[in-house]
């Protein structure tokens, strides 16, 4: 469910015994966590710290309170609706495909255009921006028919937001706001936008419907993000489609799987 205003986090770590003796992955970590948490008065309340073999594993959980009757869930969209996305979707995916290429923050040459366009999409990847101020405006002006983050991939998470919906869905791939880092990046490197945008995931942008009558209620942006209209909810039996010109064809999931 979303709509909520976040109030507690719970944070479990598990980490070899040589990092844990250096300390200085753990406390950069909980500095991070703590810098992010103030931003939203956030609360740690709990977790666990404890020695693993290996790797580190990190656990999080957030809690959010919202009034009755105001959480959104990932079911409730209606044909007719109109599909909208915050932000703009592609950048953690590109960040994570040069980041696997060997790709560093270069935050000391930032006066370097493609150093700076470089960082936009690292950053994306590895410090996302929750999208906290228009999941409380969404769900506390009853705005949302339905809703759910972009972590999965666009692709996915629409096919997961139908299937709780028992509807089907059509978006058209000119209206998709891609990052215009991106699209800039990306032609060099022989990566695709489109798949980046549809199936890269990490975003953590919200995806969500509206009823057409509640359209003109939209703010136009919050906290300086803003938002896009990439389609319409229609039928289950319709499936769900992306169109592109008078191209018409299946959206199928092709993001994370988590079994």
């Amino acid at each position: 469910m979303m709509g909520a205003r976040p109030r507690w986090s719970l944070i479990s770590i598990g980490v070899p015994e040589d990092v844990w003796e250096t300390g200085a992955f753990v406390d950069q970590f909980y500095d991070g966590l703590a810098a992010l948490a103030d931003r939203y008065d956030v609360k740690l309340i709990g977790g666990d710290t404890s020695r693993t073999p290996e790797k580190i594993a990190i656990d999080s959980i957030v809690i959010g309170e919202c009034n009755i009757g105001q959480a959104v869930k990932r079911k409730g969209a209606q044909p007719g609706d109109e599909i909208f996305v915050t932000g703009s979707l592609g950048g953690a995916a590109a960040g994570l495909r040069l980041i696997e290429r060997g790709a560093h923050l270069a935050e000391q040459n930032l006066a370097d255009e493609d150093s700076q366009k470089i960082d936009h999409v690292l950053l994306r990847q590895l410090r996302p921006e929750p999208r906290v101020g228009w999941g409380i405006v969404l769900g506390e002006e009853r705005l949302a028919t339905s809703m759910i983050d972009i972590s999965d991939g666009l692709s996915s998470d629409l096919n997961h937001l139908c299937a709780a919906s028992s509807t089907g869905a059509l978006i058209e791939s000119s209206l998709l706001p891609i990052d215009h880092q991106v699209v800039e990046l990306c032609g060099r490197r022989a990566l695709d936008p489109l798949q980046l945008a549809l199936h890269g995931g990490e975003d953590f942008e919200l995806l969500f419907t509206v009823r057409p009558e509640h359209v003109a209620r939209l703010p136009r942006r919050v906290d300086g993000v803003e938002l896009t209209r990439i389609g319409e909810v229609k039928e289950e039996v319709d499936g769900v489609k992306i169109s592109e010109g008078s191209r018409v064809w299946e959206l199928n999931p092709g993001g994370w799987k988590h079994f």
